[in-house]
């Protein structure tokens, strides 16, 4: 079969990828993701961040304080992947670009989902919401999903992205309580923010953040042509001036501060993905921080604290603190 079919990308994504994923997290794919029980655990005081629709008023009205019920998770997850493929999305400066990010990157978690009985689907984006796969289970589903985005043809030019339109597809056709991850570099008319929050508030939902370095900042190489990937205009620049590249990087820094604010404003986690950096140190480092988070969230319930006392991050989702995830290679 030919090198870039589904079933070889596939097999080099479990050989290359899975593997260590396996030996850094134990197997344990839930230090990632969690399940959705319906098995009545425990009841404890409210925490600050709990969600309010766990309180159990019966016994806050008996013991007149706030009162959540905890619950045992159930281990099928079913999840599904909001997947941007507008034309920024075909833009990389290094080895690969951020669709190359999006393709291994479904292809992982899908199949370390699938291969614990979980179901996964996908909604797929280009210059319109186009396509939707329901959830379903099984290797055949990874290929599946894998077959779709290989087939996806890369635009030239469309609409300006509207993210808000994946996001309410999203909202729309998912009736059960789902995992969903929002795949996409965030270039987007306004609008999509409200929905993300919406979403959140019904789903377990991460936003899954593709970028590359240039989009940083640009080295000095003398005058370019810059080519929006959307639009197709043009804008002839100079590199080499100093005072342009500083602008270029304060634009950078104010959209970087925006997207951080409006992540936290939806109250989803961000998993940052860049074309300059593996695939497993990102996961892995994601997956230690949300661990951290979830180990602070209990000792703020057990001392009376809430859960902001949540590993640090920068600007990349990355641990201001060095962790294990550090000595991923």
């Amino acid at each position: 079969m030919s090198p870039s079919t589904p079933e070889r990308r596939l097999a080099r994504l479990e050989w290359t990828v899975l593997r260590r994923l396996d030996g850094l997290l134990q197997g344990d794919y839930r230090t990632i993701f969690k399940g959705h029980g319906l098995d009545l655990a425990d009841i404890r005081e409210y925490a600050v961040g709990d969600d309010v629709r766990h309180i159990d008023w019966n016994v806050t009205a008996r013991l007149d304080a706030p009162y959540v019920r905890e619950y045992l998770e159930d281990r099928e997850i079913t999840a599904h992947f909001l997947l941007d493929l507008s034309p920024s999305v075909d833009f990389g400066t290094v080895d690969r670009r951020k669709r190359d990010l999006v393709l291994d990157f479904t292809g992982v978690l899908a199949r370390v989902l699938t291969r614990h009985g979980n179901r996964v689907g996908a909604t797929f984006y280009g210059s319109r919401v186009e396509r939707a796969i329901p959830a379903r289970g099984g290797r055949i589903q990874v290929l599946r999903l894998l077959n779709e985005l290989e087939r996806r043809p890369r635009l030239e030019r469309a609409p300006l992205t509207s993210l808000a339109d994946l996001l309410d597809a999203g909202l729309k056709s998912l009736r059960r309580r789902s995992l969903v991850l929002v795949v996409s570099d965030f270039f987007s008319a306004p609008g999509w923010e409200g929905r993300l929050a919406r979403l959140a508030r019904r789903h377990e939902t991460i936003a899954v953040r593709l970028t590359d370095p240039r989009e940083e900042e640009l080295p000095d190489v003398g005058p370019i042509i810059l080519t929006d990937s959307e639009t197709g205009e043009q804008l002839r620049v100079d590199t080499g001036d100093r005072r342009f590249r500083a602008r270029f990087v304060a634009a950078a820094r104010r959209r970087e501060e925006q997207l951080t604010n409006a992540f936290a404003r939806a109250g989803v986690e961000v998993l940052a993905l860049r074309t300059d950096e593996s695939l497993v140190r990102a996961i892995v480092r994601f997956a230690y921080a949300r661990k951290r988070r979830a180990s602070a969230s209990r000792r703020g319930t057990a001392t009376g604290r809430g859960p902001y006392t949540a590993l640090a991050t920068d600007r990349h989702g990355r641990p201001a603190a060095r962790d294990a995830a550090g000595a991923v290679a």
